[in-house]
């Protein structure tokens, strides 16, 4: 290695942990904050507590929020490994004119701005008559979560050999299920990854979920922006870091059973 790659492997690495920890360093400030004694957000930290963990008790509401997104996230990424597997089924053996065009429309709202999301579909729901927030949000949350199904299971289904499927067929199983013995058990990293990326995207969701809430159906992250708006204290960034650990709770359930680099590839 010559003196000019020496110089540019080290400028590589300096600009990828500088970009790293810019990247992080919003996250570890919400984290100490949270730890923190002060009624403000200060830092450094006067002194360390865990009285903003305790304050959540008294939070009106919040109990109610954590289990409809909760609830939200499961049925939506339920629904979504349920549609994701025959969209993407349909994509990759169908025959059919534009089939590719219907790929690109089925994971069309991960390119699209959630704002843009949100309007449309509270315009559309309330077209169609559709008044109840509960059930808005949810058909609103299975079309956030099913692009990140559909795209991991279109990917999987690539190197799948749809042949195991025939073949299963021949010996008596009917289609649904050859795919419940053949398919699922065979993807079932890519059903895994593409699930927990959609239980995710639900449980953060904001800038659609806003849209559709209303007094006795608010989700966590509207809820949160609530809490901000009356009483901005550190206990936001306690509910915050309770994300952050949802979050490294479910990439570590994925590195154990699927592996990192299967869930990036995927």
């Amino acid at each position: 290695m010559t003196r000019t790659d020496q110089i540019f492997s080290r400028l590589s690495w300096i600009v990828a942990i500088a970009t790293a920890a810019f990247l992080m360093l919003p996250i570890v400030i919400t984290v100490v904050v949270s730890f923190s004694a002060s009624p403000v957000y200060t830092l450094p930290p006067p002194d360390w507590s865990l009285r903003w963990y305790e304050a959540l008790q008294r939070k009106f509401g919040l109990v109610d929020a954590v289990l409809l997104s909760l609830n939200l996230a499961v049925l939506s990424t339920a629904v979504s490994l349920a549609l994701g597997t025959a969209a993407a089924i349909a994509v990759a053996r169908g025959q059919f004119p534009g089939r590719a065009a219907v790929g690109t429309f089925v994971v069309s709202p991960l390119m699209m701005p959630g704002l843009v999301l949100g309007v449309a579909m509270l315009q559309f729901f309330r077209d169609i008559g559709l008044r109840d927030a509960y059930w808005s949000l949810l058909l609103a949350h299975v079309v956030i979560t099913l692009p990140f199904v559909m795209r991991t299971l279109l990917a999987a289904m690539g190197s799948f050999d749809f042949s195991m499927i025939d073949a299963a067929r021949t010996l008596g199983l009917s289609y649904p299920k050859a795919i419940a013995k053949v398919l699922i058990p065979n993807l079932a990293p890519a059903y895994l990854t593409g699930g927990l990326f959609a239980f995710l995207a639900s449980m953060d969701n904001y800038p659609i979920s806003i849209f559709l809430t209303d007094a006795r159906n608010k989700t966590l992250p509207i809820k949160m922006l609530q809490y901000l708006e009356e009483q901005p204290d550190p206990s936001i960034a306690a509910m915050s870091t309770g994300l952050i650990l949802l979050a490294i709770v479910v990439l570590a359930i994925g590195a154990r059973t699927v592996g990192l680099n299967r869930m990036i590839q995927g």
